[in-house]
């Protein structure tokens, strides 16, 4: 006969708890994310989950780098409520995955974080199904026939159902008679499948477990070997006259604007080579904290500490000037999401360089260098995550196009909401008829669907509220649109091919000519 340990009064209290939470947690998600629209309801689920996890987690409210995480995923939480992103969303199951985990480990660096984390995602899954299991060890010592029903009830049933389930998608006869007998099976799956999902996501948190790392996923004390002094001497010599070629030259025709040679015009020389330079300058990055180590002969030469210094410099430049040429692109064509991204990664670049020299100057380790590099990091991702990226670009392009350049419609309206004030501004700015005929056309079409989503909870932001309530007010000022309605319009507002010969008839001022 199998001998069963006893499970503390106390411990079957929790358990049961945390399985409170999770049934909360559960009719909350099937409530908010059936039909979701994306509205700040989302940020109001991610409130509940986190205290459902501060309350059933005390050791990670005790501990300092605890009580960080909370704070994180409560910003984050606001964040969703504020502009629901899929960026945010990644950022707070972060911050909550990380609480979780802060109840079972110490923080110690960014590095062996990340490997955690992907573990308990990866993990998450399998939790649910062997905690079900031991939630049969709750059950009362003498309660052998109540767990005897449970196992003639579930087993039968539950198997059955399953079976039935893919008999019914292989067989047209069994799920036609299937589908008769249950109209709404579809939705019913649905849900089910939602509050699995939810269930993988939330009761990991709620229990988690401590993931374990075997010492080949540990990295070493430093990632780098000790290279001779003259070795090091000679190689950032080599590559210090490299970069100077390179930096001269951007200086001399991209910073000054001097006249280039025969053959080369400016637009060639800014716009290319923008993303290759940042690859070098990661490369360079890497090998200096590949081969140089604090505490290491080389590390403490001076001569090797001042070609040192002057690579950092130079690779700081090139990053600048990599910079120098997006900008110049931007102002030749436009600013999109990608290139606000791009710009940013160069920020991150500079200032990763700038930690490597500072990290063998102060001769900090390289735990230090990689939390400091991922406290950039996620301040960068914070950023985008409060920041409307999209409406900064449409507003950006708007404006730009006043002065005459070109403006890539179908663009904006790619956007969403997120251009929907500046094609307002557009319809009544200095442009062609053409222009704000069809910047009319996008804005109405736009508005009409920030109002529809506005108009239903599940849809309704706070960013979207005030975007609408402002869209309005600038409406109630602005010119009706003088062409046709969105019907036959392509993605720029341009009337299709098959309403273009009404498009003359009628004219920009919707008067029929005679």
């Amino acid at each position: 006969m199998p001998i069963s340990r006893a499970v503390p009064q106390s411990a079957r209290f929790r358990f049961l708890a945390k399985l409170a939470m999770a049934a909360i947690l559960l009719a909350l998600s099937d409530a908010v994310f059936f039909g979701y629209r994306g509205g700040s309801v989302m940020g109001a689920f991610a409130l509940v989950w986190l205290l459902c996890v501060a309350v059933s987690q005390p050791s990670a409210r005790r501990s300092r780098a605890g009580r960080i995480g909370i704070a994180a995923a409560f910003l984050y939480a606001l964040v969703l409520i504020l502009d629901p992103g899929v960026l945010a969303v990644l950022l707070f199951l972060t911050a909550i995955g990380s609480v979780a985990l802060l109840a079972r480990h110490d923080f110690d660096h960014a590095g062996y974080w990340f490997v955690r984390l992907c573990i308990l995602a990866a993990l998450a899954p399998f939790r649910v199904a062997i905690d079900l299991a031991h939630a049969m060890r709750l059950l009362p010592r003498d309660g052998t026939r109540t767990r005897s029903i449970a196992l003639h009830v579930a087993m039968p049933f539950a198997g059955g159902a399953i079976f039935l389930l893919l008999f019914a998608s292989a067989n047209p006869v069994i799920g036609d008679v299937f589908a008769a007998a249950m109209p709404d099976m579809e939705l019913f799956v649905l849900h089910g499948v939602l509050l699995l999902v939810t269930l993988c996501l939330v009761w990991p948190s709620l229990r988690p477990r401590t993931v374990r790392m075997s010492e080949r996923m540990r990295l070493s004390r430093d990632a780098a070997f000790d290279a001779p002094v003259t070795a090091m001497l000679l190689t950032l010599g080599v590559f210090n006259a490299v970069f100077m070629v390179e930096n001269t030259l951007d200086l001399v025709f991209l910073w000054s604007g001097a006249a280039l040679p025969d053959g080369v015009t400016l637009a060639d020389y800014a716009h290319r080579g923008a993303y290759t330079l940042i690859l070098t300058a990661l490369l360079a990055g890497g090998f200096v904290l590949f081969a140089l180590r604090p505490g290491s002969p080389a590390a403490a030469n001076g001569g090797v500490r001042a070609l040192l210094l002057a690579f950092v410099a130079q690779n700081i430049l090139l990053v600048a000037s990599s910079m120098l040429r997006l900008v110049d692109y931007i102002e030749a064509y436009s600013l999109t999401v990608l290139r606000i991204a791009a710009l940013a990664w160069m920020v991150s670049v500079a200032i990763g360089l700038v930690l490597i020299c500072w990290r063998l100057m102060a001769g900090r380790s390289a735990g230090w260098l990689i939390n400091a590099n991922a406290l950039v990091l996620m301040g960068m991702l914070s950023l985008f995550g409060i920041v409307d990226a999209g409406a900064v670009a449409a507003a950006w392009n708007v404006r730009h196009a006043r002065d005459g350049n070109a403006l890539d419609l179908c663009y904006l309206e790619s956007l969403g909401t997120s251009s929907l004030i500046p094609l307002i501004e557009l319809r009544i700015a200095s442009v062609s008829p053409v222009t704000q005929d069809r910047a009319a056309q996008l804005s109405e079409r736009i508005h009409a669907d920030l109002r529809a989503s506005q108009s239903h909870w599940q849809g309704w932001s706070v960013t979207g509220a005030r975007r609408l309530e402002k869209a309005d007010r600038m409406l109630r000022d602005a010119p009706k649109s003088p062409g046709r309605k969105w019907d036959g319009r392509a993605c720029d507002g341009a009337p299709m091919a098959s309403d273009a010969s009404a498009a003359r008839g009628e004219g920009l001022t919707g008067v029929k000519k005679p």
